[in-house]
């Protein structure tokens, strides 16, 4: 399928505004008209902000919205062509070759076609995203924690949507994935993979966004309650802390909440539910602190 023939995924900004709420998403503008554009333009999606701010969970709701299956690439330091794109069942290869010593007039050239063949190769999340031919979002996580080289890699496969296999030849997608790149900018990208791809600039959402994400997905927390909750995530955020809460432990503290019946959130339920939003001891003891909660 050329790019001229691959199907618009989504009828306009609206629509994926609606879609991606059905889906548990809710998104501004500035989010639905970049989803929109990167579909329309058949462009990779770089969505690069601090750990927690929803970048994985949007790939997430775009394969819920568009009926797609989720393949996902995390990336990683070390991560290398064999764990990323493919790599050969070298032990059952050895045991075709060894079974075959044995067979009168084993020619190699036969036998080296034979153990470089499809039932010897073991696909990698990008290689699995290329070759499906069902609907398809391909995260690449983390992008930034994996070394330059990778990069490289991701130039075929996001430039033409391709790869090339010596053995076998180059495979092109029949179908085009959804391609969601997601990075915490612990270090910059190069600018021949950014050129690629659309840029969404991801950040904690405004306080009645947040607010509005906790009653979608935790629809049984009093408003009040919700309102509390996210004025008192707001105020952590604004801490000197190791890790700032995510919008996913937002929720996980409303579903607490839930859990417990309570309806306010003082001091004394701060105190004893911190642990839920807040994974270090030293940032619980600054919380503490800065919020007077002794």
């Amino acid at each position: 399928m050329t790019h001229a023939q691959q199907a618009a995924r989504f009828a306009d900004v609206a629509d994926v505004s609606a879609r991606l709420a059905a889906a548990g998403y809710l998104p501004d503008a500035q989010i639905a008209t970049t989803v929109f554009l990167a579909d329309r333009l058949g462009k990779p999606l770089l969505v690069e902000g601090p750990a927690g701010t929803g970048k994985t969970e949007l790939a997430k709701a775009l394969a819920t919205a568009t009926s797609s299956d989720l393949i996902r690439l995390q990336c990683y330091e070390g991560l290398d062509e064999a764990r990323a794109l493919y790599e050969w069942n070298y032990k059952k290869q050895l045991l075709r070759i060894q079974a075959s010593q044995g067979t009168d007039g084993a020619d190699w050239g036969e036998l080296h076609d034979d153990v470089f063949g499809e039932e010897f190769l073991l696909s990698r999340p990008l290689l699995t995203a290329i070759r499906r031919e069902d609907p398809t979002v391909l995260l690449i996580d983390e992008t930034d924690k994996a070394d330059v080289e990778v990069e490289g890699l991701l130039l075929e496969v996001l430039s033409d949507f391709q790869v090339t296999i010596p053995e076998i030849g180059t495979i092109v997608a029949t179908r085009r994935p959804m391609v969601v790149l997601t990075s915490n900018a612990t270090r910059e990208l190069s600018e021949a993979l950014k050129r690629r791809c659309l840029y969404l600039a991801l950040d904690y959402p405004s306080a009645e966004r947040e607010r509005e994400i906790v009653l979608s997905r935790v629809p049984e927390l009093a408003p009040a309650l919700a309102e509390q909750l996210v004025r008192t995530v707001r105020a952590l955020r604004a801490m000197e802390l190791k890790k700032s809460p995510s919008i996913s432990e937002t929720l996980d503290w409303a579903q607490t909440l839930l859990a417990l019946g309570l309806d306010t959130l003082g001091n004394d339920e701060v105190r004893e539910t911190l642990g839920v939003v807040l994974k270090h001891a030293s940032d619980q003891t600054r919380a503490a602190a800065e919020l007077r909660l002794n």
